[in-house]
């Protein structure tokens, strides 16, 4: 299952399923007029997504975004340094500002990385959940208040009577799971699904339903794909590629199986680092796990497709589209596109849990951030929803100070500096 940490970044405030962007906790405190000349502040109300200025200009554009501007100086200089291999996107009201990429996608076969190479999200791909649980909701086949165990079977009375899709979604079902085996090497689609519905039956009620937790329970994503399948009829997996990655058009995207891991050159490999300094690929060495306390043990590639619920891959520009669809009316009406991203549980400072996609308001702006972590994986999209820009990062080398990068994009973008300057925060 995809892991809520990355190297150099704090599990709570950046990645937590009901938690918040570590940019919104770095900046969200600044004032409108901390923006930059020309980055308006939000038209939206509170806790709904802000409305797209006009087309975009040169004017609109920030030189610290352009190309050879601040923030491509920066990945560039962590490239040098080996802390960053992958791709970064900056988009703007679906022009593109800026592309680049570094490093190699499968350095055995010599396949550099390149914007049409897919990474794996790991808690990046959670929100995919989220729509699909409210494309059926928008159909009246299901609704947000419904309990476990109106839709399934098998699960303890006070799960099944206590726990609603709401709960599952903010982070607030109060369940607590068991131990994962994260050196289990899995063979089937089957074998997976199997092995993580059993361990959502197998959670146990350690809190209050509704109240909110520090981080999400695995359980909670697991059963929210299984209410996408009882209510639709189909597989998670299947469900998410046609309704989400289908209907935005992103065809590069997909639940890639581990034999399409390894032969696949539109894939990035992800590179793990070892205890003892040297890097391996970690799709060609499932005995080896990552030494990282936070991860230890774990290596991604040992599963034959992600969790239920979980992960999925996706090229930067698919996520671009996939955040287009977020606002176009692609994937969700509009009301239903306001409660995925209306603010549902205040956390620290002007920072929010909605549903799967943390929200904050950064110098007066609404925006919409998730990230992800694994053994060689570092990925991250965000969305500036009032003034139409999109970011997306995504490495594939353990190392990438992923909180420094999101927090020198958003800088780029609104002339917000994260907190303690340039570089700033939980860097890794």
């Amino acid at each position: 299952m995809g892991s809520d940490s990355a190297r150099g970044i704090d599990r709570r405030r950046l990645l937590g399923w009901g938690g918040f962007a570590a940019v919104g906790a770095v900046a969200a405190a600044a004032s409108p007029a901390g923006a930059r000349p020309g980055h308006a502040a939000a038209t939206g109300q509170p806790g709904q997504p802000g409305r797209y200025r006009p087309a975009s200009t040169d004017s609109d554009i920030p030189p610290e975004t352009r190309p050879g501007g601040a923030y491509d100086r920066y990945v560039a200089e962590l490239a040098a340094e080996g802390r960053f291999s992958g791709v970064v996107l900056l988009s703007h009201r679906g022009r593109t500002v800026l592309s680049r990429s570094h490093g190699m996608a499968d350095r055995k076969k010599e396949i550099p990385n390149h914007e049409d190479v897919a990474f794996s999200l790991s808690s990046a791909g959670k929100p995919f959940a989220a729509v699909a649980v409210l494309q059926l909701a928008q159909q009246g086949r299901l609704g947000l208040s419904d309990t476990v165990g109106t839709h399934l079977t098998g699960f303890a009375a006070d799960i099944a009577d206590k726990v609603n899709i709401h709960h599952l979604l903010t982070g607030t079902s109060g369940l607590g799971s068991p131990d994962e085996d994260v050196e289990r090497v899995f063979e089937s689609r089957d074998e997976v699904h199997e092995y993580y519905e059993r361990r959502a039956r197998q959670a146990e009620l350690v809190g209050t339903p509704g109240t909110p937790r520090a981080a999400h329970a695995e359980a909670e994503v697991t059963i929210t794909a299984l209410i996408v399948e009882a209510v639709a009829g189909t597989t998670y997996w299947d469900y998410v590629e046609e309704h989400v990655f289908g209907r935005c058009g992103m065809t590069g995207s997909a639940f890639f199986t581990r034999p399409e891991w390894l032969t696949d050159e539109r894939i990035a490999h992800p590179y793990m680092t070892l205890a003892d300094g040297s890097q391996v690929d970690a799709v060609r060495n499932l005995d080896k796990g990552s030494p990282r306390s936070e991860v230890l043990g774990k290596n991604p590639g040992r599963a034959f497709i992600d969790a239920p619920g979980d992960g999925g891959f996706a090229t930067a520009p698919d996520l671009v589209r996939f955040a287009r669809g977020l606002s176009d009316g692609t994937l969700l009406d509009r009301p239903w596109a306001d409660v995925l991203t209306g603010a549902k549980i205040p956390r620290r400072g002007a920072s929010f849990g909605a549903y799967g996609i943390p929200v904050s308001i950064v110098g007066g702006q609404w925006q919409y951030q998730r990230a992800g972590g694994n053994p060689g994986v570092a990925a991250n999209w965000t969305v500036y929803p009032d003034t139409g820009w999109v970011g997306v990062i995504l490495g594939n080398i353990d190392g990438v100070p992923l909180q420094d990068l999101i927090g020198q994009e958003t800088q780029a973008i609104t002339g917000i500096a994260p907190e303690g300057g340039p570089g700033g925060g939980a860097g890794g």
